[in-house]
């Protein structure tokens, strides 16, 4: 990105000089700069329009200052820039706090819109460096390394599995996305117009008026969203981009796999990609999440996806106009035929004259009609199951290819028949999520056989939503059953126990997954899993799925609990046992990683993470969370979804063939001395910290941790109690974000420098670094993560509380490991090994700091109105303040949460 020609061309030759030496050398791509420039100066426009060249020059004061700041020539530049912030009126921070988040939301899409540009350009390019993490790739390796047959075996059971999630962690409001996404198309427009033309002054002219919508829009919601609220948001999703962009996917690979066989005969790639959803299922800690909001979730994503397999049956369909003289039907479709003129003679009367003489197109806009009364409850003309839909297509399909029309067999009707594969009739596999001490808690009410509470009531409630589902959707629709904090098998069995009290022996069917979330749950797993397993509920429902088990594995819970370091080593250990035991068992695992976007919550590149697992804890299947600004980010444009589903696939097939089972294993005995001495140190280091007197109080006060509880972000609510005396009352996420918004990141790399000092043998951390996965994966996740850490603005926010010891534990960490990353990734500065990156996070960096001085500011002086009567409108305004700059920031640094 090119933020430094944002709002306008610089004037003066301070200016001019200044910026110069900061973007030398970036390499910042023609076409992207050329973006940002125009999207920057069109902001200007607006920004003078709306608030005249008053607001316009302060917002030019305060950005060039933190360029400035970064330049050798002008020391003092950090301190001026923090007294222009400091100078304004809080009417006028307020509106630059708005204008750097609007130039943020035009920076990212610009950056968006660019690697759009470069995919489409790569489209189709062997040889390209985006070649080699492809699933097509992958498949040319496992082939070389295990046989046809054993590779094709490996490709079809291949599933990727990300849910998605609503944990808070997406600070824009949906009309701010929506006007972002309303510019991306303009983007594209502009891109296609002729220069000069009046296609092109036209979209100009449309942007102009878009970005003033953006500036005029109030960046921050007015109050909570309601699950339901969140239920259609993640709609929008699937509606703009992956019902239609999965079957894409598949298509795309068969292409490389197949070449011009591809579309002609039936494809090779299976449908391995099923979503699901916590949306409207999770209940842990979010008392507005009932059970008949879990109905009316399902309700939702059922409504979207017949609707979208409607309209696709109904578009294919008309375009199938192919004569019974050419394409004969088999008996099959005339046998569909018959049976819906029997059922409906007026409506076939109206299809065979609008259609004389072409079967197919008549017998797909009859399965259209079916799919409609299957949306409107029509139990007599729709259908039950999604598997009666997709055995009508395969007829379909079976005629045309018969007949020889087989381009329209597996073209269009091959789509048809992902889609159903992949979404059935439900969209989602919605999964329920809740506490085990909540289970506890109902049954002891009704083992005492007294009058039950109201919670108690909910949950049996839930039982009975989740059967009510299954019987109108099937049982993918729902029956992952999530047990949170998972400490023994008995929390396990407690669900079943529960679904008895709920409907008997009407009971629905339910996968119950355990999800181990602290240190000691993670070393405690599979002694766990290996005593539910002989439970009788788990033999049967084990027997019915061909021996298979599902185990969710919390990466936010365990780094918090032990640190970022211990918190990785312990995860790679606990899959490593888990995997070795369902092996010897032979039961068919699929870890389900809970990650976060943040480096504190497990975030990262999903595919080196992948890669980076012990042998046999991926097998073909890779299940992960997915949330907040992660979901929209990965999945909300078309060739973005395309690249990374494309990319976590090949990984996912990849990560068991035999040399990288062996490269990680071999790693894995080569380090484990390292990994004890890290493990070690490392927790001692975190303790040293977070178990400090007082050091839960000292946090809510260094950082804007209690501000972002009152952002409504979204339905959950931020913390467990009422206050936060200790780390167990604040909930991973707003321990993630608020480090991040202090700039600090302290939860995605505090305790990795002394580990390494621990070890302290550089060759040896350099060799491991490069021979060891897992390693590498956490340094360079960790990298990134202090590339995006600014101590100038650390020490700031560290200064507002009154503990020296700890801030300076915080700065030394800090120090060593920063030290020892560079060291062992090379070069002189951070993420030199990743310039792209590293050019991203430099060119961001004054930005986000201008609103990291807005946000002090307002701390500062909530800081200091603490002890004084709340209420004041000014304590109103500089939390509005606060609450805006918590935004900019959130879109600056993108991975937040």
């Amino acid at each position: 990105m090119t933020p430094a020609h944002s709002f306008s061309e610089p004037t003066n030759t301070e200016a001019i000089r200044v910026i110069g030496r900061f973007e030398a050398g970036r390499g910042t791509p023609d076409a992207m700069r050329t973006d940002v420039r125009m999207l920057g100066q069109l902001l200007g426009q607006v920004l003078r329009e709306a608030g005249g060249d008053g607001l316009f020059e302060d917002v030019e004061r305060l950005r060039l200052a933190t360029i400035q700041a970064y330049d050798e020539e002008t020391p003092d530049a950090f301190e001026r820039a923090a007294a222009i912030a400091e100078s304004f009126t809080i009417a006028r921070a307020d509106e630059v706090a708005r204008a750097f988040t609007c130039y943020f939301h035009l920076v990212n899409l610009a950056e968006e819109h660019q690697r759009v540009r470069v995919l489409r350009e790569r489209a189709g390019q062997p040889g390209r460096e985006d070649a080699a993490d492809t699933v097509a790739t992958a498949y040319a390796r496992l082939r070389s390394e295990v046989g046809d047959e054993e590779a094709r075996r490996r490709l079809d059971g291949l599933r990727f599995h990300p849910v998605f999630t609503a944990h808070p962690t997406e600070a824009r409001r949906r009309a701010v996305s929506s006007s972002i996404r309303r510019l991306s198309e303009l983007l594209t427009q502009h891109d296609a117009a002729s220069a000069g033309g009046s296609e092109e002054h036209r979209a100009r002219r449309r942007m102009l008026e878009e970005i003033d919508t953006l500036w005029r829009t109030a960046p921050l919601r007015s109050q909570k969203p309601s699950p339901t609220d969140e239920v259609r948001t993640v709609m929008g999703v699937f509606d703009e981009t992956l019902f239609t962009t999965v079957p894409h996917v598949y298509r795309r690979i068969d292409d490389a796999l197949r070449g011009e066989d591809s579309g002609s005969s039936a494809p090779v790639v299976p449908a391995f990609v099923r979503i699901g959803s916590w949306v409207g299922g999770d209940r842990d800690g979010n008392p507005f999440v009932t059970a008949s909001v879990t109905r009316e979730a399902s309700q939702i994503a059922a409504d979207h996806v017949l609707r979208g397999l409607e309209r696709a049956l109904d578009r294919i369909g008309r375009t199938l106009t192919l004569s019974a003289d050419d394409t004969p039907p088999n008996a099959e479709v005339v046998a569909l035929w018959d049976r819906f003129v029997a059922a409906e003679p007026e409506l076939a009367a109206e299809l065979a004259a609008r259609s004389p003489d072409e079967p197919h197109r008549r017998v797909l806009l009859v399965l259209s009609r079916r799919v409609s009364a299957t949306r409107h409850g029509d139990s007599t003309q729709g259908y039950s199951r999604p598997e009666e839909l997709l055995a009508d297509l395969r007829a379909v399909q079976s005629s045309l290819a018969e007949a020889g029309a087989k381009r329209h067999a597996f073209g269009g009707v091959q789509h048809l028949i992902w889609q159903v594969e992949t979404y059935g009739f439900h969209l989602t596999e919605l999964e329920v999520r809740q506490h085990s001490q909540v289970h506890a808690k109902a049954l002891a009410e009704l083992d005492a056989g007294e009058a039950i509470s109201a919670q108690t009531e909910e949950v049996l409630e839930v039982f009975r939503a989740i059967a009510d589902i299954q019987r109108d959707r099937g049982l993918r629709a729902a029956g992952r059953y999530v047990v949170s904090f998972t400490q023994a098998a008995s929390d396990l069995a407690n669900v079943h126990r529960l679904a008895r009290y709920a409907l008997g022996d009407d009971a629905p069917v339910l996968d119950v997954v355990p999800l181990f979330e602290t240190f000691a749950d993670l070393q405690a797993a599979p002694g766990i899993l290996a005593e539910a397993v002989t439970f009788p509920e788990f033999r049967e429902r084990m027997a019915a799925t061909g021996n298979r088990l599902e185990v969710m594995l919390g990466y936010s819970d365990s780094s918090k609990d032990v640190g970022p370091v211990a918190a990785n080593l312990a995860l790679y250990e606990a899959q490593e046992k888990i995997a070795r035991w369902a092996q010897e068992s032979e039961i068919e695992l699929t870890l389900f990683h809970g990650r976060g976007g943040a480096l504190g919550r497990g975030g990262g590149p999903a595919n080196s993470a992948i890669l980076a697992q012990p042998p046999h804890s991926v097998d073909g299947r890779f299940k992960l969370t997915e949330q907040g600004e992660v979901i929209f980010a990965r999945y909300g444009e078309p060739a973005i979804a395309m690249r990374h589903i494309d990319q976590v696939a090949a990984a996912t097939l990849l990560a068991s063939s035999p040399t990288e089972e062996e490269r990680t294993s071999r790693a894995a005995e080569r380090y484990a001395e390292v990994a004890s001495v890290m493990d070690a140190a490392s927790r001692e280091r975190f303790f040293s910290l977070v178990k400090a007197d007082g050091f839960a109080p000292w946090f809510a006060t260094v950082t804007p941790m209690e501000e972002i509880g009152l952002l409504a972000l979204g339905s959950r609510p931020a913390r467990r109690g009422l206050s936060v005396e200790s780390l167990e009352d604040l909930r991973a996420i707003p321990w993630v974000f608020a480090w991040t918004q202090a700039r600090i990141n302290l939860a995605g790399w505090f305790g990795l420098g002394t580990a390494l000092d621990a070890v302290g043998d550089e060759e040896l951390l350099v060799e491991a670094y490069r021979e060891w996965p897992l390693l590498r994966t956490m340094i360079d996740n960790v990298a990134m993560s202090l590339a995006k850490t600014d101590e100038r603005i650390a020490r700031q926010y560290l200064a507002l509380g009154d503990r020296d010891d700890l801030a300076q534990l915080v700065l030394d960490e800090l120090a060593i490991t920063r030290r020892w990353v560079i060291r062992l990734t090379g070069g002189e500065r951070l993420l030199e090994n990743k310039p792209v990156l590293q050019r991203a996070v430099q060119l961001r960096s004054p930005y986000v700091d201008a609103l990291s001085l807005l946000q002090l500011r307002a701390l500062r002086a909530l800081r200091s109105a603490s002890d004084e009567p709340t209420g004041s409108g000014a304590d109103a305004e500089q939390q509005r303040l606060l609450l805006l700059s918590v935004s900019g920031v959130a879109a600056g640094l993108q991975n937040t949460g």
